[in-house]
C-alpha cells in the first residue's frame, strides 16, 4: 500500500512536517509494509519558508537591507547552490512585521528593499526566483523594487523620483536603459493568493491600504496614482493592466512582478506543489493524507486542501483529511470529494488540550485510519 503525506500545518501547534512524521508512525504501527511518501505543503503563509527549504536544501543568507522607510534593517531568504533557487518573501524587507501599527504609513513607504534581496539572489548565482508577496506595509505599485533593480521613475521635469505611493502620479516616463544586466536571465514564480485588480474600489488601495495606516483621503490618493501609473505601464508594455488578476495584490507588486520582473503569478500552494514535484509523485498511490489545521468554507478558496484535492480529483485518488477542528456538515466533507475524515476535537478534551498534544492525537488519528483499511 501506498500513502502520500501532504498536509498544511496546524497553527500554533505542529509544523507540517511534524504531521508527516506523526501519521508515518501511526500507519506504519498498523500496517508495517506501508509505503510512505512524505510531501509537506504550505499556502504561502506562515510556515512557509520552512517547508520550501525542506525542497530546497538551502541555506538562509543574512543580508541588511532597506526597510518600508529607507532604514537598514536585516533580513533574510533561502538559497540552494545546488537547484540555484532563492525563496524570498517581501515581508522580510517590506513587510507590516517589521513596523510597530502607530508607524504605518503606505503612502509613504517603498519596497526598495525587496528589489534589493533580489538582486542580491541574482548576485549570488539564482537562475530562479520565488517571490512571496503577502504581509507588505506598502502601496507603491511596486516602483521601490524596480528602482533597486536599474528601472528609473520620472517626472515632468525628466528627474527620478522617490520610489512610493505618493509619487506614482508623478510619473511621465520609465527609462529602462539602467536596467540591473542579469536580470533578464533569472524567472520568477510570484506567489499570490488574491485576485484584486490594480485599481478601483476593489483595487489594492481602497481595500487593503487602510489596513497600512492609510486615512480616507490617502486612499483617494494612492488609487488615483495606481490609475495614473497604470496608464504609463499600459503605453510601455502594452498591457491591459485591470485584466491581471492578482494585479492589486501586496499594493500593486502584483503587476509590478508581471512587468518589471516577467513574473508569473500564482497561487502559494500551487507554487509549493510545483516545487515539490507533487502530481509526479502520484503514480501507483492507494490514499493522499491531508490536513490542517481547521476545515472550513475558507478551506475551498485556495488552501493548502484545496490544492491537495486538485491533484487528487485529476488522478482520481482518495483523500483522508486530518485536522484540528472540521466545521463543515459531513455532506459537505463528501461533497468537497473527501473519502475520509476526522479532527483532533473529537478525541481531546477541549481546544487547549488538542493544541498542546495535536502530535499525540493525529498519531492516533492515523492508526485508527491505518485499522479502517485492513
Amino acid at each position: 500500500m501506498k500513502i502520500v503525506i501532504a498536509p498544511d500545518k496546524f497553527k500554533n501547534s505542529l509544523t507540517a512536517l511534524e504531521f508527516c512524521n506523526a501519521v508515518e508512525e501511526g500507519i506504519k504501527s498498523i500496517i508495517s509494509d506501508a509505503e510512505i511518501v512524505k510531501l509537506p505543503l504550505a499556502d504561502g503563509g506562515d510556515g512557509t519558508i520552512e517547508v520550501v527549504n525542506y525542497y530546497l536544501k538551502g541555506s538562509r543568507v543574512d543580508i541588511i537591507v532597506n526597510n518600508p522607510f529607507f532604514q537598514p534593517v536585516k533580513a533574510n531568504y533561502l538559497y540552494s547552490e545546488t537547484s540555484k533557487i532563492a525563496f524570498i518573501e517581501m515581508a522580510e524587507a517590506s513587510g507590516i512585521k517589521l513596523l510597530k501599527p502607530e508607524k504605518l504609513d503606505c503612502k509613504n513607504a517603498t519596497t526598495f528593499g525587496t528589489g534589493e534581496m533580489i538582486k542580491d539572489a541574482i548576485e549570488k548565482g539564482a537562475t530562479k526566483i520565488m517571490l512571496g508577496i503577502g504581509g507588505s506595509a506598502t502601496n507603491d505599485c511596486g516602483i521601490g523594487m524596480a528602482t533597486a533593480l536599474g528601472y528609473r521613475f520620472l517626472d515632468k521635469n525628466n528627474k527620478v523620483i522617490t520610489p512610493i505611493g505618493a509619487n506614482l502620479s508623478r510619473i511621465v516616463s520609465i527609462d529602462v536603459s539602467e536596467i540591473y544586466r542579469k536580470l533578464n536571465e533569472v524567472s520568477f514564480d510570484i506567489a499570490c493568493d488574491v485576485t484584486n485588480p490594480l485599481f478601483g474600489k476593489n483595487g489594492a488601495a481602497y481595500v487593503y491600504a487602510p489596513q497600512k495606516g492609510a486615512r480616507e483621503a490617502d486612499v483617494k490618493l494612492l488609487d488615483q496614482g495606481l490609475q495614473d501609473f497604470a496608464k504609463i505601464i499600459e503605453a510601455v508594455y502594452k498591457i491591459d493592466v485591470q485584466s491581471i488578476k492578482g494585479g492589486g495584490a501586496a499594493g500593486g507588486m502584483g503587476i509590478a512582478s508581471k512587468v518589471f520582473l516577467n513574473g508569473v503569478l500564482k497561487p502559494g500552494i500551487q507554487l509549493v506543489k510545483d516545487l515539490a514535484l507533487f502530481d509526479s509523485k502520484l503514480d501507483k498511490v492507494d490514499w493522499i493524507i491531508t490536513g490542517e489545521g481547521k476545515l472550513d468554507v475558507q478551506t475551498f478558496s485556495g488552501k493548502t486542501i484545496q490544492g491537495v484535492m486538485t491533484s487528487a480529483k485529476a488522478k482520481q485518488l482518495k483523500v483522508a483529511a486530518f485536522c484540528g477542528i472540521i466545521d463543515l456538515e459531513e455532506s459537505d466533507i463528501e461533497k468537497f470529494g473527501i473519502n475520509y475524515a476526522d479532527a483532533v476535537i473529537n478525541h481531546s478534551k477541549n481546544l487547549e488540550e488538542a493544541m498542546q498534544n495535536g502530535l499525540h492525537y493525529v498519531k492516533e488519528m492515523a492508526k485508527e485510519f491505518a485499522k479502517s483499511l485492513l
